[in-house]
């Protein structure tokens, strides 16, 4: 199951992006956000965010 941004919680700081592996999080208008399609689930995001926005979906 890919990980998603909750939007809500999302800080913008990047954090995420320089840590993803397969370069599948990209900024978005409101928030960072995840091509489900390229994700491959390794958590690496999660682990980096300091306000815990990325999740499984």
């Amino acid at each position: 199951m890919a990980y998603k941004i909750n939007a809500d919680e999302c800080i913008s700081c990047g954090a995420c992006a320089g840590e993803c592996p397969v370069s599948a999080i990209s900024e978005g208008d409101a928030a960072y956000v995840i091509d489900a399609d390229t994700c491959i689930e390794c958590g690496a995001c999660a682990g980096v965010c300091p306000v815990g926005a990325p999740a499984q979906d």
